[in-house]
């Protein structure tokens, strides 16, 4: 049986994304008032405007999020830790990077473990938590368990289905696979398609703790929208 969450429950689930690449200065303002407004769990955003929302967030419980290698994951590891200190120094209370795809597609699992401990170590130096998306529509079941085994070995915060920009997003499938995969205490976040508080309820129901929509606003109304982050 699908559980079942209260509004207020829900919208702690829901990471509210705007990353389009065209997305201007009054978009990011309307987001951060959508979530102020509904006290979703964060506001997901590329780097160029962590420090706008920064501003608009402060005083509130909404947490601020930015995305690092995205959306392709094919920066040098050293690139991202970078970005991430940068992102940290702007206002990013939280970091969703992009997993080195290519390197988990090549049986190079060293450097897929170092892409990320780059990062998890830049986070976590300031108490900034890492969700890693591993961008499961491109990887074999066998290529996501390692994904989220190396996630977890080297202390990243969560992993994370999808950028929302590749082939497919989450499926119910996939999240239930990565719960499996890291046991009860990690996150996973399920992000791209998740268009209806029906779709929101099964993921978090497989095992989802996060849900990144661009669709969080017309979730909580009970509408269905046309497409999903």
């Amino acid at each position: 049986m699908t559980i079942k969450l209260t509004s207020a429950q829900l919208a702690k689930y829901i990471d509210h994304t705007l990353l389009k690449q065209e997305a201007s200065v009054p978009q990011i303002a309307k987001l951060c008032e959508e979530a102020i407004k509904y006290n979703f769990a964060a506001i997901c955003v590329n780097a160029t405007n962590i420090a706008q929302c920064a501003k608009l967030l402060k005083g509130t419980d909404v947490k601020l999020s930015s995305t690092v290698g995205f959306p392709l994951g094919a920066t040098l590891p050293s690139v991202k830790a970078y970005e991430t200190e940068q992102a940290i120094a702007a206002g990013a209370s939280e970091i969703d990077m992009v997993m080195n795809v290519g390197a988990m597609k090549s049986g190079n699992l060293a450097l897929v473990k170092e892409d990320i401990a780059a990062v998890v170590k830049a986070a976590h130096a300031h108490k900034v938590i890492v969700k890693v998306i591993i961008e499961t529509c491109l990887l074999t079941d066998d290529e996501k368990v390692k994904a989220c085994q190396i996630c977890k070995e080297v202390g990243a915060d969560f992993v994370k289905t999808s950028t929302g920009f590749n082939s497919a997003g989450a499926t119910v499938a996939d999240v239930a696979l990565m719960r499996k995969t890291v046991g009860p205490d990690m996150g996973v976040k399920a992000a791209g398609g998740v268009r209806t508080r029906e779709d929101v309820l099964a993921m978090i129901e497989a095992g989802a703790t996060r849900i990144g929509t661009s669709g969080g606003v017309k979730i909580m109304e009970g509408a269905e929208i046309k497409s999903g982050y």
